[in-house]
């Protein structure tokens, strides 16, 4: 149950990671409503994923899904550059995060 909180947390990452571009520094309430609701979410999911899993090994996990899917989402929906380097640090993230999950201890 621990890794699924995880990677729902990590997923409400990469929702108000994303979001925080819509929100135009909070000026615009549905967006931001949105965006701090998942940023809430996320944390709360995250808070209880730590309670099992090592605390370095969900929080390392949970950036590196939000930063991916950030970073994936940045160019997908804002057309923001995805040079072969980016994807080749991008693909060097998303083995590290399996890494982690390969090597953690079993909760």
């Amino acid at each position: 149950m621990a890794w699924f909180q995880l990677l729902l947390a990590g997923a409400l990452e990469i929702v108000w990671a994303l979001g925080l571009r819509t929100t135009e520094g909070f000026t615009r309430p549905v967006p931001t409503l949105i965006t701090v609701g998942a940023i809430a979410a996320s944390m709360a999911l995250l808070a209880q994923a730590a309670r099992t899993l090592p605390i370095g090994t969900a929080y390392a996990i949970w950036v590196g899904i939000g930063a991916t899917g950030a970073a994936i989402g940045g160019a997908l929906l804002f057309d923001e550059s995805m040079p072969p380097l980016r994807v080749t640090f991008l693909v060097l993230l998303v083995v590290s995060v399996v890494g982690l999950k390969l090597t953690a201890a079993a909760p």
